[in-house]
């Protein structure tokens, strides 16, 4: 700094002529730096921290949880409105139970994948004696047996139309039923004789 200052100097006493160099250093502006260049806020760090983190996506039992929760008896009253022939009843019920076959499926193959990774590491840290390790592994990996026995639980049930995959096909049936209600309701029994 010292040396940007020598020649700062060097050029007001060439500039100034009577002599007052002092105070034209002070008069001088010095650019406006944000603050942000130089220092880090708490909502900064906040943000890179986030960006560091892996994004949780739904694979597992959790995204089988979340398909079977959802209530599909709106999608069966708009369905009813747009086409209210029983056969589309019918086509829409095997659709939700093809997309809960292919959910499964998907599921299952993330946790066959996983379980084959994990076997693999449960082995190599198991031959350098990393016996804690191996331990953990193995409580993720039951869970992960866990978690695949329910989901085969709940595949056998949707196949025999029981448990818990019925749900989405009654809430979907109850819908698709309110809207043929509602339909004879504007169209008939509002008509007056």
């Amino acid at each position: 700094m010292g040396l940007f200052n020598y020649f700062n100097r060097n050029q007001l006493k060439n500039n100034n002529s009577n002599g007052n160099i002092e105070s034209e250093i002070r008069n001088t502006t010095n650019p406006e730096i944000p603050e942000k260049v130089f220092i880090q806020t708490e909502k900064f760090q906040e943000n890179i921290l986030q960006e560091q983190q892996p994004t949780n996506q739904e694979n597992g039992i959790s995204l089988l949880f979340n398909f079977l929760e959802k209530n599909y008896e709106s999608k069966g009253y708009d369905d009813a409105l747009i086409n209210p022939d029983n056969t589309h009843l019918e086509q829409n019920i095997q659709a939700l139970k093809s997309d809960l076959e292919r959910t499964i499926r998907k599921i299952k193959t993330y946790y066959q994948d996983f379980i084959r990774e994990i076997n693999f590491h449960i082995e190599s840290r198991a031959r350098i004696g990393m016996i804690d390790t191996v331990e953990e592994l193995n409580v993720k990996k039951y869970t992960a047996e866990e978690h695949i026995n329910q989901i085969l639980e709940i595949e056998t049930d949707a196949k025999n139309n029981t448990g818990l995959g019925q749900g989405i096909i009654i809430s979907y049936t109850r819908g698709f039923r309110n809207g043929l209600a509602a339909i004879s309701n504007h169209s008939i029994m509002k008509k007056t004789f």
